[in-house]
């Protein structure tokens, strides 16, 4: 789910990276690194934290030239060193390289061992650290030839900008999971970024979508960045991306994700006129709840409501590392509007239930706070797999809906009665025109 960025052709190259990455801070908070390129040397700065902290004028100082890479990091391999911060640097035969990488190598075991049979050194617990090493134990005279062979070796969702001392290369697996577009910034040069809510803050005009199977390389030499398609599509899209982790202000796939939120909280509604709920008002889990808790209100005619009020000083909870620490964020982030909710009955409308522990606070502090009835609607599936293609639920037994039925999860939650879309209910209101990556709702693991 991380956040990456590459500006290439622009002398302030770090700091619009910096700001890319401020705006995709969603994406991963845990830690945040830039790599820029200046007279044939890669200058890298990473740390845990926040863009913000990370990134003042003092740092930005030292990452010079016209060309930088970034990434957030929201951890789905590896651990919590530092070192397995991004971007990842090393020096080999041709120079010095940098990498950034959203995604997850679901072979990325099988890879690691064997080169650590053949002589490698690994210095993070990252699968990005085999395309390093499998450009590096190459011997083509190119590094464009290099990577495409690396990528002969890589299964998973992927979406990579590998930084040389002089050009950048961006790659998309085949299957397009991760989102990655492509954008030309006003005040010269391009940039690609994990979503498209980073190219307004950096004054940069959308071009397209980076396609899926498709390198993209930047060349002082050349005007506009060369395409070569490594890989015949078979485009599916994460419709997490759509529930979810992306900001409602981006397009994806041509599809505003704002639209299509509000679309999945109409047909909710819609679901619900067969036995519809008599509630006072339509509460949304805020904020990734409030597009499909304003399209629940709207189709249905039920007055929407702040009911929950977050601080916005805190940060997301499901990409929090641990339970411990999801479960303080929760009480610190959400507080219910006592006055307004006290006597009545509430239609509660969150994204998504992942391990329940966060949706049983909810319907808790509602009721404590004086709520009659607290009836749970959420806009998305039952989530009963876990995801190996950049998401952080890794094992089966985590996900409540894998373990219970909605009826027990109902009652474990302590809601007066729980909904939720069903998978053709997600498609239809994201755009049935696409076969989207669905694993996480209906087990189908298509990358083998």
């Amino acid at each position: 789910m991380c956040a990456i960025v590459g500006v290439y052709g622009n002398d302030n190259a770090a700091r619009i990276a910096s700001i890319a990455l401020f705006a995709m801070q969603h994406r991963g908070q845990e830690a945040t690194g830039i790599s820029s390129s200046c007279n044939g040397k890669i200058h890298t700065i990473k740390n845990r934290g926040l863009v913000s902290e990370v990134f003042t004028d003092e740092a930005l100082k030292v990452l010079a030239g016209n060309m930088a890479i970034g990434h957030n990091r929201y951890s789905t391999a590896g651990g919590d060193s530092i070192l397995d911060a991004q971007p990842v640097f090393a020096k080999y035969k041709l120079g010095e390289i940098s990498i950034v990488h959203n995604g997850n190598l679901i072979n990325k075991d099988e890879v690691r061992n064997d080169l650590i049979d053949k002589g490698a050194i690994y210095q993070t617990g990252m699968d990005t650290e085999n395309l390093i090493h499998l450009i590096a134990k190459n011997s083509k005279d190119r590094l464009r030839d290099r990577i495409k062979e690396a990528l002969e070796r890589t299964i998973g969702a992927y979406c990579f900008i590998v930084q040389s001392r002089s050009k950048q290369f961006v790659i998309r697996d085949k299957y397009g999971i991760r989102p990655l577009s492509l954008g030309k910034l006003n005040s010269g040069g391009y940039i690609v970024a994990s979503e498209t809510c980073a190219f307004d803050l950096v004054d940069a005009e959308f071009i397209r979508d980076v396609r899926p199977g498709e390198m993209l390389i930047f060349d002082e030499h050349k005007d506009e960045p060369e395409s070569i398609q490594l890989y015949e599509p078979e485009y599916r899209p994460c419709a997490f991306e759509y529930v979810y982790f992306a900001r409602p202000d981006s397009v994806i796939d041509n599809k505003n994700v704002y639209r299509t939120r509000e679309n999945m909280g109409r047909t909710l509604a819609k679901n619900d006129q067969n036995s519809p709920i008599q509630a006072d008002m339509v509460v949304p889990v805020p904020d990734s709840g409030v597009p499909a808790a304003l399209g629940y209100s709207a189709q249905s005619g039920i007055p929407f409501e702040y009911g929950i009020i977050r601080n916005h000083y805190v940060g997301r909870t499901f990409i929090e590392p641990t339970q411990e620490m999801r479960n303080l964020k929760v009480r610190m982030k959400l507080s219910p509007m006592k006055s307004l909710i006290k006597g009545k009955s509430l239609l509660v409308i969150d994204d998504s239930i992942v391990r329940g522990t966060t949706s049983k606070r909810i319907v808790k502090m509602l009721k404590d706070a004086g709520a009659k009835e607290v009836h749970f609607r959420v806009a998305s599936p039952e989530i009963k797999y876990p995801c190996y293609y950049g998401i952080d639920t890794p094992t089966q037994e985590e996900l409540i809906s894998y373990r219970m039925t909605k009826e027990e999860i109902c009652k474990y939650i302590e809601a007066d009665s729980l909904e939720y879309l069903t998978v053709e209910d997600l498609v239809n209101s994201i755009g049935n025109d696409r076969n989207y990556a669905l694993e996480s709702f209906n087990g189908d693991y298509f990358v083998k």
